[in-house]
């Protein structure tokens, strides 16, 4: 592996990359599934990052609140963003493509978003943990 790319990165960063290269959590929680979509919460805390995760779905996000958030990327690439409410991305990728990532709040308000993975995409849909999944009450 190439560590110059990472020299920006705070320290521990790679090997969170490394330990969670197929993880297929791509919120904090999995709300909902059917044969169809996977619907996720992400809820970021100022200060708080989720680990790294695998994107292999076409999916798109859409942000419930204002905040900042830097995204840091398997290439090395650091980007910061400030979000609001009803800011919406549609993501897309072909056969063996993917994105691995992790997003940090470097806000001081909370960062929510749902994620909707369409799980009839060129890839196959990873398999998610039951801890992942919303428990029911």
């Amino acid at each position: 592996m190439n560590e110059e790319r990472y020299k920006d990165w705070p320290e521990g960063l790679v090997e969170d990359m490394e330990t969670n290269r197929f993880n297929p959590c791509v919120g904090s929680v999995l709300v909902s599934e059917t044969d169809r979509v996977r619907v996720w919460h992400l809820h970021l805390p100022p200060g708080k990052r989720c680990p790294f995760h695998r994107h292999v779905l076409d999916y798109f996000w859409t942000c419930h609140s204002h905040g900042k958030a830097r995204g840091y990327f398997e290439d090395g690439s650091i980007s910061d963003v400030s979000h609001f409410p009803g800011d919406t991305k549609h993501l897309n990728y072909g056969k063996d493509e993917y994105m691995l990532h992790s997003v940090e709040n470097i806000g001081d308000t909370d960062l929510l978003f749902t994620t909707v993975e369409f799980k009839q995409s060129a890839n196959a849909p990873l398999q998610v943990p039951e801890s992942a999944r919303l428990k029911a009450a």
